[in-house]
């Protein structure tokens, strides 16, 4: 046989979608992992006409899924960023969306057992330590996909993956501040940089210009934008402690406005090269954390009760995603407790990707 056979399902997760591996049918070494992932996504062409991608950064993510050996956790779950045009895989991020199907994979690949009517699953993230309960739907001891959940960016509706983050303050630089100020000033602009599940800088859609309602298209098209954004997120990474991150597409950007409506607030998150049509279940974390924080560029935009938990409605280009956030302030510090989210997901296909011999031979 000329080519290497790989078992895979194809799920969506959120507003994401791509393969899902038990990691045990992988490459072990990092990097002929990555040449495997780019042949299976067909990485390199705006169209992956050559795998399995969907020409978008929310259609070429990759989930690799193996039982925990953490005493927490019951699932181990590796998540890699495979780039549309260029062969590059990061492995840094993780992808709260796709983490959405996780438990429902990882019950479809016999790596855990369904209990009850709803089965709690608990997964460690592994590119940034973080954990998560996932509750998925499971009557008859089997995954459901059928409900009546919906989600704005995606059609349709299904049923509920609830999923609740926790220790999620810090998780990829050590730091809820990893700057140690809640304003940093780049290039003249005012910005904060803050890790909660996902490391972000974000800046007032009114210091670009921009009034935060901006379509993605019309983002996407905005290239003087996207240019400035570029620098000011490559500097931020430097004073973030995460070093050269050009190459990286963490961390993400992010603009925030005022919404009208109490405990709303206007977001525009970045992948960080164009426009995500929605928003990312960890970076609506980190966003909704940034709002509630006094001092903060988002202080006085969002109004809200002084009550924890509290939901935060982020409005993004599709709709909105509710976030609820238990937290306290004292003496003006900001501290997280947990984060709860409900996605939906769906299982799309089951089978087999192949990729070229020459690339990888299925030997580790």
């Amino acid at each position: 046989m000329t080519q290497t056979p790989i078992k895979f399902l194809f799920m969506r997760g959120g507003s994401s979608r791509g393969p899902y591996f038990n990691k045990a049918d992988l490459p072990v070494e990092r990097d002929k992992l990555a040449d495997v992932l780019i042949a299976a996504v067909g990485s390199g062409h705006p169209l992956n006409i050559d795998g399995i991608g969907g020409g978008n950064a929310v259609t070429t993510k990759v989930a690799m899924l193996s039982k925990s050996d953490d005493d927490w956790a019951d699932i181990d779950y590796f998540f890699a960023q495979v780039s549309v045009e260029t062969k590059m895989v990061d492995f840094k991020p993780t992808c709260g969306n796709i983490l959405t199907a996780v438990g429902p994979a990882a019950i479809e690949m016999g790596l855990i057992e369904p209990k009850g009517h709803v089965t709690d699953i608990k997964i460690r993230a592994v590119n940034t330590g973080a954990r998560i309960v996932s509750k998925v739907q499971t009557p008859d001891n089997e995954v459901t996909y059928e409900g009546n959940d919906s989600i704005d960016g995606v059609p349709g509706t299904a049923a509920p993956v609830e999923l609740n983050f926790m220790d999620v303050a810090g998780s990829s630089t050590g730091a809820f501040l990893p700057t140690g100020n809640k304003i940093d000033i780049i290039d003249g602009l005012e910005v904060t940089c803050m890790d909660v599940a996902m490391p972000m800088v974000l800046a007032r859609a009114t210091d670009f210009g921009l009034i935060g309602t901006e379509s993605r298209e019309e983002l996407d098209s905005n290239r003087e934008f996207f240019q400035k954004m570029e620098q000011i997120r490559i500097k931020a990474g430097e004073l973030m402690g995460m070093g050269d991150v050009s190459h990286s597409v963490t961390p993400k950007f992010g603009i925030i406005a005022s919404a009208e409506k109490e405990g709303h607030i206007n977001t525009r998150y970045f992948m960080p090269w164009d426009t995500h049509p929605t928003m990312a279940v960890t970076g609506s974390q980190c966003i909704a954390s940034c709002a509630l924080t006094p001092g903060t560029i988002a202080d006085g935009m969002m109004t809200t009760t002084e009550n924890s938990p509290v939901t935060v409605t982020l409005q993004h280009p599709l709709g909105t995603m509710d976030v609820l956030v238990d937290y306290t302030i004292e003496d003006g510090i900001f501290t997280h407790k947990s984060a709860g989210l409900k996605r939906t997901a769906r299982k799309l296909a089951e089978g087999t990707v192949f990729v070229p011999r020459a690339i990888w031979d299925g030997a580790n």
